[in-house]
């Protein structure tokens, strides 16, 4: 939907494996301003690598363009959280000169694929506690799988102007500043990816294959009834709770969620036992997190704040659209961390 008329506008592209989401932001100040926004649910359940027909995506994309009236022939876009290798290196004593050839020889022992077929990117963290040991985020992501991001983009007539990893565009969107240890857990339709950042930097990287679509299919044998009928009834139980005091998870959920909730704990503790600091908070993003009373269940079992991200917070925009973009806020927030890269 357009609501301004656009100057220098930044486009976000969330290319998921069940929809695609599209956030267009301007400049507003020091700040960004909501220009337009669209996405595309596919209709029917189909495999999640549906994307990988790259003029579909492409012409997909294009249909939300058009519908959204969105502008801007410039996009960033992002790698999924769970299709890239990511690894905090220790590298003691070495010296600036030796540093990119150490980075090599150490990526080998942890990414699982050859190097040949990667590409490779790297950024020094600050270690103040230890200068002589230096601290390196290191990301890979597949060749194959950059190439195929590359073609759609081509195909839709879109000049692809980044490619990052989803997870750097949840830390923009729903952390900003804040330099505290926070877990990030975004549960998509196939996947749920956790995070742990601490000084805005993602630290442990995690995913499992469950997601939103496993409590629609466990919904859908409880009940008896369609993929398509559980998956709105899923919607329907979140939208309710939204204004509910009842502070009930159904146990379908709660069963189903269960090896999340594992996965939580265990990051948790990993952290806690190799970096010697406890996670403050978790904030929960992706479309599947406005399940009844999720954020309240899981800081009772986990004894941590949990809370559902408000990717809105830093973007301004129209009053009268608050409910709607608090609704549908946990699904765009990789769209819009992605359009605020360039602000």
């Amino acid at each position: 939907m357009g609501m301004f008329t656009p100057s220098k506008n930044y486009v976000g592209i969330d290319i998921g494996s069940t929809s695609i989401k599209i956030v267009e932001l301007e400049q507003a100040g020091s700040g960004a301003r909501l220009v337009n926004y669209g996405f595309s649910e596919t209709t029917k359940f189909i495999p999640s690598n549906w994307h990988e027909n790259e003029k579909l995506t492409a012409n997909i994309i294009n249909e939300i363009y058009k519908k959204a009236n969105i502008k801007s022939r410039s996009a960033v876009a992002a790698l999924p959280t769970f299709s890239v290798f990511s690894s905090i290196l220790n590298l003691p004593n070495v010296s600036k000169k030796e540093l990119a050839s150490s980075v090599h020889w150490e990526a080998k022992k942890v990414i699982p694929l050859p190097l040949e077929e990667m590409i490779l990117d790297w950024k020094i963290i600050k270690n103040e506690k230890d200068k002589s040991n230096i601290k390196v985020l290191l990301t890979g992501a597949p060749k194959s799988l950059v190439k195929k991001y590359i073609n759609i983009f081509k195909e839709a007539q879109i000049n692809l102007m980044s490619l990052e990893t989803e997870t750097f565009s949840l830390i923009r969107s729903l952390i900003g500043n804040d330099k505290s240890t926070i877990m990030m857990v975004e549960i998509g339709a196939n996947t749920t990816d956790v995070s742990i950042v601490d000084n805005g930097i993602p630290m442990l990287n995690r995913s499992i294959d469950i997601g939103g679509m496993t409590i629609t299919k466990a919904i859908a044998k409880n009940l008896n009834i369609s993929l398509e009928k559980a998956e709105q009834f899923k919607y329907d139980l979140g939208i309710s709770s939204m204004n509910s005091d009842i502070d009930v998870v159904p146990k379908t959920i709660i069963d189903t969620i269960e090896p999340i909730i594992n996965e939580i704990k265990y990051a948790v503790n990993l952290f806690q036992t190799k970096d010697k600091k406890n996670t403050e908070k978790i904030i929960l993003s992706g479309g599947s997190v406005m399940l009844p009373n999720l954020a309240n269940y899981l800081s009772k079992i986990l004894d941590i704040n949990v809370i559902v991200g408000d990717p809105w917070s830093r973007i301004s925009y129209p009053e009268d659209l608050k409910p709607l973009l608090h609704e549908i806020g946990p699904r765009l927030s990789v769209a819009i961390g992605l359009a605020m890269r360039e602000i």
